[in-house]
């Protein structure tokens, strides 16, 4: 069996001038980045064409350490709307070097479902992860000189100083550590550390701004901390975000790509979604959206995070409300939350199967309150036993929920046909606009509480001593408007990744508060969820290669 590097490399690419042909869009409007790759400039988003486009959102269960395909789904159902004679283009985020070098490998899909050229997808593509990461660190050595200035500074107590470093990669050691050694000429030493890029605020406002001066105004509300009296301090104060918006003149813009058949692709931003909001920016959607009839997006892990973020938080934002939403199901994860181990997923075990079928439910449960069409995906591996997929066709048809086996993998579009003919049914249905789980006028509280009642399941949210003190800190500064932003563990509907399946009657403990004001949203961060991630035991690193000819192995 091929790899899916071996398979992405055993096709020939197009020209990426002939894939922007097929959306109409001229050749003078891209920015080549070599012949397979471009940037596209903002002029193409065209309003008028927006509110009739059909925006489908790819979203999953609880997955597997591994990932149940969404990516490969997105990208296949994209492929399948094409080969069913739909004008349909794919939108999803750019990999982050962490995962790639850690445990679940790239996100350019999978098999016959791909976005190309995979290697630099997953790599450094087009530099925006690399630019995001220059204009974060840009404004921590502004606060860090300020705060060293001996006259015309801002007054910052460092001790209050809540902006961090970011740097693309899974790094424990970074996660808190003291700056600023080395006696005078090194500055005032303090206790600060490190996320990763794609959990950084600036990322967030990348994938939340409308155009570059809603970009900039974002900067500029980003919240630093307080000076000795107690008084906020923003980037603005510091002048800060015009130098940060240059470095990120290039970034704002959507890249175009294309799958392994040959159809447009749009990639954009990389934001997590157990740590932020794990969309792609708002700007691509919308591209995406005057470019074509039907938009296939993804939102990260499973429906508890991803797709409630996609729609309380982005879909807000920027006026959008998908026609429909796909919940992506495997065989393996069911029966891994129906209690089979890890190392066995493969086994056929009907039981198990069974045992798992509370947590689909779950997740139907919570999209089916946004009052949305929900079809779900049968994502299939060639370990999944005949009698398994029978077993969960007949469970959602039972559930009255549209289903259709995806074969993209092993197939590409022409294995996501029936799904692409079930999400056409379902978004031609008249379906209203979403309905949000809660108000912004609601507190914060009332917010998470909805949130973990609706979505999770959870019976109470149980706040600790300081966040309780930072919830009341940033009501009084004015944020209590704020949309939140759930920061826990993706391996499972609960904070405690060990609760499988459908757990009950558990609480959400939130340990501490984190603000994104210039992204427009507060972050409770619940359980023992981390904004820097550390490498596994055995790093897919290890199994990374380059030859002399600069053939690139080990890659997936």
């Amino acid at each position: 069996m091929k790899t899916d590097l071996e398979i992405s490399q055993s096709v020939v690419a197009k020209h990426i001038r002939d894939i922007a042909e097929k959306l109409d869009i001229p050749e003078n409007q891209l920015e080549y980045y070599g012949t397979n790759k471009a940037k596209l400039p903002l002029s193409l988003i065209k309003k008028e064409k927006i509110k009739d486009a059909n925006l489908i959102l790819v979203t999953a269960i609880t997955p597997t350490p591994a990932g149940e395909g969404k990516t490969t789904t997105s990208i296949g159902l994209g492929d399948g709307l094409n080969r069913i004679g739909k004008k349909a283009l794919t939108v999803i985020r750019e990999p982050s070097l962490g995962p790639v070098f850690g445990i679940k490998g790239g996100a350019a899909g999978g098999g016959w479902s791909q976005v190309i050229p995979m290697v630099d997808i997953n790599l450094h593509f087009t530099g925006d992860f690399s630019a995001i990461e220059k204009a974060n660190n840009l404004l921590a050595a502004l606060i860090d000189n300020n705060i060293r200035a001996q006259k015309d500074n801002l007054g910052i107590d460092p001790r209050t100083v809540l902006w961090k470093r970011c740097m693309d990669m899974n790094d424990r050691s970074l996660r808190e550590i003291i700056s600023g050694l080395g006696g005078k000429a090194g500055g005032l030493p303090r206790e600060t550390g490190f996320n990763i890029t794609a959990a950084s605020e600036i990322m967030a406002i990348l994938c939340l701004s409308e155009n570059f001066e809603d970009l900039k105004t974002r900067i500029g509300n980003i919240y630093i901390g307080d000076t000795w009296e107690g008084k906020p301090v923003h980037a603005r104060e510091l002048n800060a975000e015009g130098a940060m918006a240059v470095l990120l003149k290039d970034a704002i813009k959507p890249n175009l790509v294309q799958t392994l058949e040959g159809n447009p692709a749009l990639i954009h931003g990389g934001p997590f979604a157990n740590i932020a909001q794990g969309t792609n920016s708002v700007l691509a959607t919308k591209m995406g959206m005057s470019l074509a009839n039907y938009v296939v997006t993804e939102a990260g892990f499973g429906a508890d995070l991803g797709a409630e973020k996609f729609l309380n938080i982005k879909c807000r934002s920027a006026g959008l409300s998908p026609k429909a939403v796909v919940l992506v199901a495997t065989i393996r994860a069911l029966k891994y939350h129906g209690g089979k181990a890890l190392d066995a997923l493969t086994e056929p075990d009907t039981e198990a199967l069974q045992a798992g079928f509370p947590n689909l439910e779950r997740h139907l449960a919570s999209l089916k309150s946004f009052g949305l069409p929900v079809v779900v995906s049968l994502n299939r591996f060639s370990s999944d036993a005949p009698e398994e997929l029978e077993l969960l066709q007949a469970h959602c048809k039972a559930l009255d929920v549209p289903v259709a086996l995806s074969e993209g993998w092993a197939k590409g579009g022409e294995g996501c046909t029936a799904l692409a003919e079930a999400v056409v049914a379902a978004a031609d249905k008249d379906a209203k606009p979403f309905t949000p789980t809660y108000n912004l006028e609601d507190s914060i509280r009332e917010k998470m509480e909805k949130v973990c009642r609706t979505i999770y399941g959870a019976k109470h949210v149980i706040l600790s001593n300081k966040a309780n003190s930072q919830l009341r800190r940033f009501e009084t500064l004015g944020y209590g408007q704020l949309p939140v932003c759930m920061a826990k563990t993706q391996k499972s509907l609960s904070d405690d990744e060990k609760k499988l399946g459908r757990p009950e009657n558990f609480d959400i403990n939130i340990r501490e508060f984190e603000i994104a004001a210039g992204a427009g949203f507060i972050i409770p961060i619940a359980g023992n969820i981390l904004r820097m991630p550390g490498l596994p035991l055995r790093p897919a690193s290890e199994q990374i290669d380059v030859d002399s000819q600069g053939n690139i192995k080990g890659l997936f």
